[in-house]
């Protein structure tokens, strides 16, 4: 933690320079030129030593440079441009200007959520607030960036190389959080920001707004508190495939095929059936294909308050909480068909074996509706101590509580209404690619009920389906306790301490598949042919409809005309209203769908084989030497230190296995799974890493500088890996029956790590620099998918012994990951004018092999170039910025949200995308400013592909968005 150490007389401020209080830091004989601080380009010094303290964002940028260029390791910094102004509106979105760093997005939002360095994403990338770890309930060890409220955040710190006295768990980067507290900028500061923003297709302005107050009393005692709301709405448009499975076609499905007859068998040597019905030719097939609208609500509060006390000169106590509620409502209204690989006839594939051209007879329709909500609520409680022994020895103890609860009380996680038609009223649906996944999406030929397009939305003809109602529960609690020690002596620095962690990890999920709720009214009904189902529906469900005309702006492909507008809610509703089963004879009741316990109402039922419980345990001593020196006349930075850490882990769940599969008697393509009753599992696991690092930095000339670091690194398997079981779902599809299983041997990825660097620093707020990074990685995680008979359990649809596609992960194979890293920084002068231009280069020896259909294939996920520029103006109270960013196509992961094929898990990979967006601000006063944002200029979209690039996965559609507001700072 940066020092907080407030001399009585003599201030101490170490962090001022870095703080969201950065102004105050002026002494009072320089607040008269600070309205002048606009117009110098750095901070000046003068025989009198007064010192001029630059504000907004060139001053920023130069704090920024100077972090850099004073840093033992590799390390980039943003800084708050003043209180209340940091740079962009999200912190993933500040991030992605800095060299080597690059963003994922919610397609859905298109908010940045999450972080890629040096091409490494996600849980290889450890976020931490004031040096202290968050909990997060989401199962992952990263964090969701779109919680982290970005308002009063002081600085952003990206630790490219491993300072062991914080972390050495992390192969991308640690990324340090940091808030202001009240003796950053000793007496009374306020600050107020308001604003309102609009999404181009939501049509809503919705608001954001937050409050800091600080202040301190005699440099003994200081207060501060800030809370800061933020509400996002944003439509987006999204035509998805749910997978591509790889698996084999028989001759007889292909066009052009002569076979009288074809019933396509997996026997590949079999002399009893014809060699046109055997399975031989290897493809792929869209499982699930569809059209949505996702209207999205994104509420956040967060909240903090932290105190200090110096009781005496060297002693500072600080206490502090930083609380976050995020809660994400969305409404989705879409259209989906699905597709069984057997079925398929006049299959035409392409050179790589995709189905670009094929139809299927007998086809149903789903429309469905759907509430979905997350709320994710943190709250981090941690206390401070920095004692000053004596002159060269200093003492820091940390400890801190943190707590993460997902959809905690009686929040329904995702509540679903599915209606449609099929059996007599399916139809010879024909499916079409029309190009790559970044330019069209697939088209539907012969849609509508009997494949009259014209009844595509007939409300008489629209019968009830499934009702899918699930809630995932997580709890995540972090204990952790920091001791450290400081020796400083001359030119040399001695740092030593230990760490424990201690993280519980608790999931549980709740569904209507547990009980067979799901299938209490499904089959379309009557007009479709079908015993079970109610239809038609009452007209006054139906709330109007949602036009696919020129669905996806600038896309290729051809939908169907609309999806229907209706509430999930009034849906499941309606269907309760029609009385218990158990008690009456209800027409369209699947009435052997629910083993006699469905009365009326669409029950969530805990999923037994779902119960996790995982703690982690840590214990961790470090030790660090630093020194200056100089060789051959100029000044050389060493610095060395060792971690070691040492992990047990206890995994506890219950398992269970399939007893009996039966078909649906109200659709002939799904299953229903009966499991056994769940045990309980126990696996205890531990391990010891040795964690050497060392950074040195020699400067050639006072403006060149050269910089070399080693280092070993890990990161840990995610805990939601980490159970005992193995999950089998009991609602199953034909022909795509799928199983999990949890690893808890699994051991972290290892990392050794080299960078050099050349940094030239040729004029004030002005760089140059070239960073060349070397990562050898082993033990790397990856998910295989294998096909097994699980408790032999009987198949109805074979009449064999079940085959499901298991997916387990294991510790497999290294790679190495190789690049460089360019960064300019210019600025002209006193003109307010300059520019940000980065851009990284990585690649692999481990490169995706699109040709490798075992199910063992590997890859180094989250690779890619990338690029940023960002030029903006800076002068006398108005600035403007326009940031393009740019990164190109990189394997996101292996898996697709369905993934049931023959050749292991099937890749997500995510188009290259480019984006453009506009800040600006103008100071009416010393006091007061307002200020302006256009998020996605270009109207960028966010699409992904399977193995090849025309297996679209998804492209989303979120617009634009315009923001304006005003400041307030005191």
């Amino acid at each position: 933690m940066r020092s907080r150490l407030i001399g009585s007389g003599n201030m101490l401020l170490l962090g001022c320079a870095t703080s969201a209080l950065a102004l105050a830091c002026a002494t009072p004989a320089m607040a008269q030129d600070s309205q002048d601080s606009h117009d110098e380009p750095e901070a000046q010094g003068s025989e009198s030593n007064e010192i001029i303290i630059v504000t907004g964002l060139r001053g920023s940028l130069q704090r920024n440079l100077d972090e850099k260029r004073n840093a033992a390791g590799v390390v980039d910094v943003i800084s708050a441009e003043d209180i209340g102004k940091f740079p962009d509106s999200n912190v993933a979105a500040s991030l992605q200007r800095l060299p080597g760093v690059s963003i994922q997005r919610s397609g859905a939002r298109g908010e940045a959520t999450g972080i890629t360095v040096r091409g490494f994403g996600g849980d290889f990338n450890t976020t931490l607030y004031d040096g202290r770890r968050i909990s997060t309930a989401t199962g992952n060890r990263q964090i969701d960036f779109s919680t982290v409220g970005v308002d009063f955040i002081g600085q952003l710190s990206v630790l490219k190389t491993p300072d062991v006295t914080l972390s050495s768990d992390s192969i991308g980067a640690t990324v340090n959080i940091e808030f202001p507290t009240p003796f950053d900028s000793p007496g009374f500061r306020a600050a107020v920001t308001a604003s309102g923003s609009i999404q181009d297709r939501s049509g809503d302005i919705v608001p954001t707004a937050g409050i800091l107050v600080s202040n301190t009393w005699n440099d003994t005692f200081g207060v501060l508190g800030s809370v800061v709301y933020t509400r996002r709405d944003t439509d987006s448009n999204r035509v998805y495939v749910s997978g591509w499975p790889g698996g084999n076609f028989a001759p007889c499905q292909l066009a052009g095929s002569t076979a009288e007859s074809c019933a396509p068998t997996a026997a590949t040597v079999d002399p009893d059936v014809p060699a046109a019905n055997q399975r031989t030719i290897p493809g792929w097939f869209p499982q699930q294909y569809g059209a949505e609208q996702q209207r999205v609500n994104d509420e956040r509060v967060d909240a903090r308050l932290a105190l200090q006390w110096q009781p005496a000169y060297g002693t500072m106590v600080t206490l502090d909480n930083n609380y976050s509620r995020q809660k994400i409502e969305s409404n989705n209204y879409a259209f989906g068909v699905w597709f069984n690989q057997t079925d398929l006839r006049n299959v035409e594939l392409d050179e790589n074996g995709t189905a670009v051209n094929f139809t299927q007879a007998g086809s149903p329709t789903d429309f469905t509706s759907a509430l979905n909500k997350q709320i994710l609520e943190t709250n981090l409680t941690g206390l401070n101590i920095e004692f000053e022994a004596s002159d060269n020895l200093t003492f820091e103890v940390d400890g801190a509580y943190s707590k993460s609860k997902l959809n905690p009380g009686d929040v329904i996680g995702s509540l679903n209404a599915d209606v449609g038609y099929g059996g007599a009223l399916g139809t010879n649906l024909q499916f079409i690619v029309d190009g790559d996944s970044n330019e069209a999406f697939p088209s539907l030929a012969n849609f509508g009920p009997a494949g009259v397009g014209g009844d595509w939305a007939n409300t008489d003809l629209i019968g009830s389906h499934v009702t899918v109602n699930q809630t995932q529960r997580n709890t995540d609690e972090l204990w952790q306790l920091r001791a450290e020690g400081q020796w400083q002596q001359d030119d040399l620095t001695l740092q030593f301490g230990g760490q424990y962690y201690e993280d519980r990890f608790e999931f549980a999920n709740y569904s209507t598949f547990v009980n067979n709720f799901w299938q209490a009214y499904a089959g379309y009904g009557d007009p479709s042919g079908r015993d079970t189902g109610i239809a038609p529906l009452p007209d006054s469900l139906y709330q109007g409809l949602i036009s696919l005309d020129g669905f996806i702006p600038g896309f290729d492909g051809a939908l169907p005309p609309s999806v229907f507008l209706f509430s999930p809610v009034d849906y499941q509703n309606y269907l309760t209203g029609l009385g218990n089963p158990q008690t009456q004879d209800i027409p369209g009741y699947n009435a052997g769908c629910c083993g006699g316990n469905f009365t009326g109402t669409f029950d969530q039922a805990l999923d037994g084989g779902s119960i996790r419980d995982i703690t982690e345990k840590t214990w961790a001593l470090f030790v660090r030497a630093s020194f200056e020196s100089e060789i051959a006349g100029m000044p050389f930075f060493f610095n060395a230190g060792m971690r070691n850490e040492n992990s047990n882990i206890t995994a506890n769940g219950n398992g269970t296995v399939p007893v009996l599969i039966q078909t649906s008697t109200a659709d002939p393509t799904l299953l229903t799974v009966t499991l056994s009753d769940a045990q309980p599992l126990t696996a205890t696991t531990d391990y010891n890493y040795l964690l050497p690092s060392l950074d040195t930095r020699l400067e050639i000339t006072p403006e060149f500088q050269m910089r070399f670091s080693a280092s070993r690194t890990i990161t840990r398997p995610t805990l939601n890996l980490l159970y005992p079981q193995l999950n089998v779902g009991t609602g199953q599809r034909v022909g795509a029956l799928s199983a999990a299983g949890g690893n808890p041997s699994l051991r972290p990825y290892l990392s050794d790590n080299f960078d050099l660097a050349a940094e030239w620093y040729y004029q004030p707020n002005s760089y140059l620099s070239v960073n060349g990074f070397l990562k050898n990685v082993s033990n790397f995680i990856v998910g295989g998918v294998t096909n097994q008979t699980i408790n032999d359990v009987i198949d109805p649809t074979t009449g064999q012994p079940a085959v499901f596609a298991v997916t387990q992960q294991v510790n497999g194979p290294d790679a190495t990951v190789k690049g460089i890293e360019l960064a300019l920084q210019h600025v002209f002068g006193d003109t307010g004018f300059g520019f940000q231009a980065n851009a990284t280069f990585v690649e692999t020896n481990r490169p995706y092999d699109e040709n490798d259909i075992s199910q063992t294939g590997f890859a180094v996920t989250g690779l890619a170039n990338s690029a940023n520029f960002v030029g903006f103006y800076d002068k006398d109270g108005f600035q403007i910025r326009a940031a393009f960013n740019w990164r190109d196509e990189y394997l996101l992961q292996f898996g697709q949200n369905q993934n049931t094929g023959s050749f292991g898990a099937e890749p997500t990979f995510v188009d290259q995308s480019f984006q453009i967006d506009l800040t600006s601000s103008y100071d009416i006063n010393d006091n007061f400013s307002v200020f302006g944002e256009v998020l996605n200029v270009n109207n960028n979209k966010q699409s992904t592909h399977g193995r090849f690039s025309n297996q679209l996965l998804d492209v989303f559609d979120y617009g634009r968005r315009y923001t304006a507001g005003v400041r307030f700072r005191y």
